[in-house]
């Protein structure tokens, strides 16, 4: 299996465990003499299994991610950029959003509000840094097609 198959494979676990609450939830409790709409066993065993490999899958994916390289370093390494590049562009955006936000005086006697910063310079620095992480994501999507996934 390749690792790209086994991140599509924990992330429909993950869906099926969160679904798995709400059904857990529904069957809980119904009124005496009344039967649940589904077998709260069933769901719990289901729950057991789904955690399972959901922990098998984890712990694959992370030690495959450990030992793969993308150039030179860690796939681990690259995937913690990637997370934090998203985080730093993602408040950057907001930010030039703010920044670049006008507004009108209906009267010159009105306070002015005026940018604190050199937006376009700021804009072209977040689409470079938007760029270089289009460019580590792709890195990281090839590597997880064509890397198999570790066995523990």
């Amino acid at each position: 299996m390749k690792l790209a198959e086994a991140l599509l494979e924990r992330a429909d676990v993950q869906k099926r465990i969160a679904q798995l609450d709400g059904r857990l939830n529904n069957n809980a409790r119904v009124q005496e003499g009344e039967k649940p709409a589904e077998d709260p066993k069933a769901l719990l065993k289901e729950l057991e299994s789904l955690t399972a490999r959901l922990e098998t899958l984890a712990a694959q994916i992370n030690l495959t991610n450990s030992r793969t390289l993308i150039d030179g370093e860690s796939m681990t390494c690259c995937l913690a950029r990637r997370d934090a590049r998203r985080q730093q562009l993602q408040l950057l955006r907001s930010f030039l959003d703010t920044a670049s936000s006008l507004s009108d005086r209906a009267r010159m006697s009105e306070i002015k509000i005026v940018s604190t910063v050199n937006v376009a310079a700021l804009q072209k620095d977040l689409d470079q840094k938007s760029k270089a992480l289009r460019e580590l994501d792709g890195k990281i999507q090839a590597a997880n097609w064509s890397t198999d996934l570790e066995e523990n």
